[in-house]
């Protein structure tokens, strides 16, 4: 098990803050964030968590810092299936059915699809995914995606900065490392070279048989979110990039 102190050092690096700016912001001294570093000294519960708000430590990684320091995680992870969640799975539904006839999507951590409406269903069921697939590992068959994606060089490139976001935010994930280094290896990303551009946001031109929609897409998350099976959620909201994509969605 990694022990309190490396994980400590291990975000304060993350989060580019020395030991003075982490013990100034902590009102503590720069000698006790040493002390707690390198295990002289041992940090109390409410330190930890103290330290974690400060740092940004996403909910899972405090269990991690709670749980090498002795004590009980602070957050569980529940099914969202359960009694307890039923207000979230509900909330989750309404959104992906008001958002009709525009596609839209539940997701997590890593990319796997919790939900989704039936016109995200009918749209992403052309490219061979549906409910439980992960599109991390479908964006990784970077020929599929080409055929799939008009502009692949352009989001490819964007997935790519996005999943090293993601993951550095998170602490480093392995899984979308690896599929960043993956990415980064194919031809038409490793040639693609962003452009000046008028587009307020990068538009993803999907191909499904005769139809051709350029979309845009928004996320939600849910505010507050304590549970570990809700703070990995993020909800993909996709709207028509031109007249012509709304016109053929509304008329699905």
């Amino acid at each position: 098990m990694t022990d309190f102190g490396t994980h400590l050092r291990s975000w304060r690096g993350t989060r580019h803050m020395s030991q003075l700016q982490l013990a100034t912001e902590a009102e503590v001294s720069s000698r006790h964030i040493s002390f707690l570093e390198s295990g002289r000294a041992g940090p109390s519960r409410q330190m930890i968590l103290h330290l974690a708000d400060i740092l940004e430590v996403p909910p899972a990684k405090r269990n991690e810092m709670l749980e090498a320091a002795g004590f009980a995680p602070q957050h569980h992870r529940s099914e969202l299936n359960a009694d307890h969640m039923q207000t979230v799975t509900k909330a989750m539904r309404m959104m992906l059915d008001k958002h009709s006839p525009y596609p839209a999507m539940v997701m997590d951590r890593l990319w796997r699809i919790v939900d989704l409406n039936d016109t995200a269903a009918m749209l992403f069921g052309a490219a061979g995914l549906a409910k439980g697939d992960s599109l991390l590992d479908w964006s990784l068959n970077t020929k599929v995606a080409a055929e799939v994606i008009e502009n692949w060089a352009e989001v490819g490139h964007h997935t790519l900065t996005r999943l090293r976001s993601e993951s550095r935010a998170q602490g480093g994930i392995a899984e979308l490392d690896r599929a960043a280094n993956h990415l980064a290896k194919d031809p038409a990303i490793m040639g693609y070279s962003p452009e000046p551009s008028l587009s307020p946001v990068i538009s993803t031109i999907y191909i499904a048989g005769p139809m051709r929609l350029p979309m845009i897409s928004t996320y939600a998350t849910f505010g507050g979110a304590e549970d570990l099976a809700i703070a990995d959620l993020k909800i993909e909201l996709m709207f028509p990039a031109t007249p012509e994509a709304e016109q053929i969605l509304n008329s699905l």
